[in-house]
């Protein structure tokens, strides 16, 4: 099928005319190819004959994703639909994945190290476009570290393999999951592929990223002798517990064997734990219970916003108030030294770690919600003492500052003030006040 399909001339329904110029990947379903339609570079995903005879629903699906249009331009979502000249099968064009966007599943492997900043960064981007896509009464049926791919340097997603999505709750859609990315329910045959089914996999690929463990392999796991699907269905569906669980130590990661879990679980402030272990223990048991989207995106908003130093070897770090509440120190889980905090400056509920890199954005300052588009002030070193730091006002507006003295003074575009303990500024929609 490859060698004949390279090097042809297809058509879409539409009539439009592309080269099909090489393979770049097969699986279960069918293969994709890269393709040339005028100047542009596209993908072709061409369905295997027996695939198509196994789903049904298959083109309506593709019929109904192409009118409805992509919920954000994060999905690379089918375009077009094309006939195979034989009658044997179909395919369908959708953009051309960047080289730039690399599989999650390499985290895994250590092909690729994000930094934090960047995970923090793709844990928002997916539950946004998530959100975007449940929104509209869909759901993916298969999230998982296949299926998802980011830009270590940026953090930026992109979602792939979009011919699964179908209206939530379907009983005769296409796939049901990925192995140990399953909901409990559906691992049990309870249920179908849904909005909550979604936000499991969902918790499951998150943990993944930010812990490079599974959620639910502990020492229940290793003392599997025969991982076959009963072993599996147990493990995953009928008695799944969180190695975390405040309640149920049963299932506790094992030293030597999980020790990704257990050494990344004490980098991540006290806030994202929280929401990981509702995730899997309310999680668990009641869908309804299940941590929203709208909810992950503000974690790890505020994840990002923790980024701390550390000034003996530059690690990030984050910043823990509970730690600061009970009088604890931090120490840079890389090379177990104390972490002098930096300035930190309170908007709202917002707390942003004032770092020589921190930017600050509208989605900060009163503005847009999450929209990080353009920084509207920065942090930012003294021309002539290096070891004065400042925040430069980048936006249109002038702040109004009063310092701890009582002190007011205005501060211009493209004008900086010094960070000090108790500046307040006003920003004009929002107001802020530094603290060390």
């Amino acid at each position: 099928m490859a060698s004949r399909l390279i090097g042809r001339t297809l058509f879409t329904e539409s009539g439009q005319q592309f080269t099909v110029e090489r393979l770049l990947g097969s699986g279960g379903q069918g293969e994709v190819y890269q393709v040339r339609v005028e100047d542009q570079l596209m993908a072709l995903k061409w369905y295997f004959p027996q695939y198509i005879a196994s789903d049904s629903g298959l083109r309506k699906r593709l019929e109904d994703a192409i009118r409805k249009g992509a919920p954000t331009d994060r999905f690379l979502w089918p375009l077009e639909l094309v006939e195979d000249p034989e009658k044997r099968t179909f395919g369908y064009l959708m953009p051309l994945r960047d080289p730039r966007f690399k599989s999650i599943a390499g985290m895994m492997r250590r092909h690729i190290e994000p930094s934090f900043r960047a995970l923090c960064t793709a844990g928002f981007e997916l539950a946004h476009n998530f959100l975007e896509l449940h929104s509209k009464g869909l759901c993916y049926r298969d999230i998982s570290h296949g299926n998802v791919f980011l830009d270590p340097d940026t953090g930026e997603i992109c979602i792939c393999d979009n011919d699964n999505v179908d209206v939530t709750g379907k009983a005769d859609g296409g796939v049901f999951g990925t192995p140990r990315f399953m909901a409990p329910e559906i691992v049990r045959g309870e249920a179908y592929p849904s909005t909550e089914t979604d936000l499991f996999s969902l918790a499951v690929l998150l943990f993944y990223m930010f812990f490079l463990h599974h959620p639910l392999e502990g020492r229940k796991e290793a003392e599997i002798h025969c991982f076959d699907l009963p072993a599996m269905k147990k493990l995953y569906g009928l008695e799944p517990v969180f190695i975390f669980d405040p309640q149920d130590n049963s299932n506790r990661p094992v030293p030597g064997l999980h020790d990704n879990a257990i050494i990344y679980w004490e980098i991540y402030p006290e806030f994202l734990r929280e929401l990981f272990t509702r995730a899997f223990t309310d999680g668990l048991r009641d869908p309804e219970g299940r941590v929203r989207e709208s909810e992950w995106r503000k974690a790890f908003v505020k994840l990002r916003d923790s980024i701390i130093y550390c000034s003996k070897c530059g690690a990030e770090n984050f910043y823990d108030a509970e730690k600061l509440r009970e009088g604890r120190s931090h120490l840079c889980w890389a090379c177990n030294s104390e972490i002098r905090l930096p300035p930190r400056i309170r908007i709202g509920e917002a707390v942003v770690m004032l770092n020589h890199d921190t930017k600050l954005f509208p989605h900060h300052l009163g503005g847009e919600l999450y929209n990080f588009d353009v920084p509207i002030a920065e942090v930012a070193q003294h021309p002539k003492q290096p070891d004065v730091w400042g925040l430069r006002n980048l936006s249109q507006d002038t702040w109004t500052v009063t310092r701890q003295d009582g002190t007011v003074l205005q501060v211009c575009p493209g004008k900086s003030l010094t960070i000090t303990l108790g500046v307040e500024i006003n920003f004009g929609r929002a107001k802020g006040e530094i603290r060390l």
